[in-house]
């Protein structure tokens, strides 16, 4: 019996698509025109987002000069080595580029990391993070609770490398280990800040920052980008998971 019925949806489903190419045309016009007014509502709001990460970058880099001329020079008189720091890190469709942020560690901070890799608190192992990390400056303890030494990053979203919004950008050490499903966070801009930066921080596991970022990339609006920017105010404020 349940053969049968497997033999006659089988039939049915090559009836439907046998005939496929038989369709009339005004049924072909009537496709063709619902695709593509979606592809101009996908590309309107992309073309909105970017409009948003421009102004949104232009006008807080203004506002925040004084503040930020500030950060540099408490970080000039606090350690040696430059203000600011460049990474690399892995963008949209795995394209790496450098990314700006104010120097929170020791210059060294890098060839010690290696030593301190069994003392990684961050679950899932990809990433590293260390509540009492001994690379952190005395003013670098302060920005990153902050979030401060992120703001630099507003000139990498006026670049076009990243978005106000968007999954946190990985190094290339941390992509190498990636899974084909955590690959999916790469499909859009990196951001400032994303959903689950607003939600815990560092406190949440690797494999769950997947998760929100994966819900993310499949239900994003510029709605949801708004909504996002005003939650990261009181949890920078707040420094829940920061570290």
């Amino acid at each position: 019996m349940q053969h049968q019925k497997a033999l006659e949806f089988r039939d049915r489903l090559l009836k439907r698509y046998s005939s496929s190419g038989r369709l009339s045309r005004s049924v072909r016009l009537r496709a063709a025109f619902k695709r593509s007014v979606w592809m101009m509502v996908i590309g309107s709001t992309r073309a909105l987002k970017r409009v948003i990460d421009i102004a949104g970058s232009v006008f807080l880099l203004i506002v925040l000069a004084p503040m930020l001329a500030s950060i540099a020079l408490l970080i000039r008189m606090d350690s040696p080595g430059s203000v600011l720091f460049k990474q690399s890190r892995i963008g949209k469709w795995g394209k790496p580029f450098q990314i700006y942020k104010f120097r929170s560690m020791y210059i060294d901070a890098e060839a010690r990391k290696t030593a301190l890799a069994a003392s990684n608190e961050m679950s899932g192992g990809v990433t590293f993070k260390m509540k009492q990390d001994p690379r952190i400056t005395r003013v670098g303890r302060y920005i990153r609770r902050a979030s401060i030494d992120e703001l630099p990053q507003l000139w990498n979203v006026l670049k076009g490398d990243m978005s106000l919004v968007g999954p946190r950008p990985p190094v290339p050490s941390e992509v190498s280990q990636y899974t084909p499903s955590d690959r999916r966070r790469l499909e859009v801009k990196p951001g400032i800040t994303c959903v689950w930066q607003v939600s815990g921080r560092s406190d949440i596991p690797f494999a769950q920052q997947v998760e929100l970022d994966s819900a993310y990339i499949e239900s994003q609006s510029v709605w949801m980008d708004i909504k996002l920017l005003l939650k990261t105010i009181p949890a920078v404020l707040l420094g829940r998971g920061a570290y």
